[in-house]
């Protein structure tokens, strides 16, 4: 039989993005997709420190009208919802939009 081990960090964080696109999506009775209204909560609630402080230049404000034209853009096939793929381009431009800010701040050091 197989041992069970923990969740490699990377596992858990996959774990934990899956959990975090549940926790917004279907409050409007649809659970595989975000709404504007799902995807403007998530916004604010999840990212609102860290678009204000790490990566401003990604948007101005939170409740700019652009977070709703960047919705538009995460969303390929135009049905007005965010589906799991977009929801990960999503937090994928995030993510290496937060490596580059790192890298431009301390370009030595590495992130553990």
């Amino acid at each position: 039989m197989a041992k069970i081990s923990s969740p490699t960090e990377t596992e858990w964080c996959i774990k934990s993005l899956i959990a975090v696109f549940q926790k917004y999506a279907g409050k409007d009775g649809y659970n595989c997709s975000l709404s504007k209204t799902e995807f403007l909560s998530f916004m604010n609630t999840e990212l609102f420190s860290f678009l204000n402080t790490e990566l401003a230049a990604f948007t101005k404000n939170h409740k700019d009208p652009s977070v709703l034209d960047r919705m538009k853009k995460l969303d390929v096939n135009s049905d007005g919802q965010l589906d799991v793929p977009e929801f990960l381009n999503l937090i994928g431009g995030l993510a290496v939009a937060c490596h580059d800010s790192f890298l431009k701040a301390i370009p030595s050091q590495k992130w553990t």
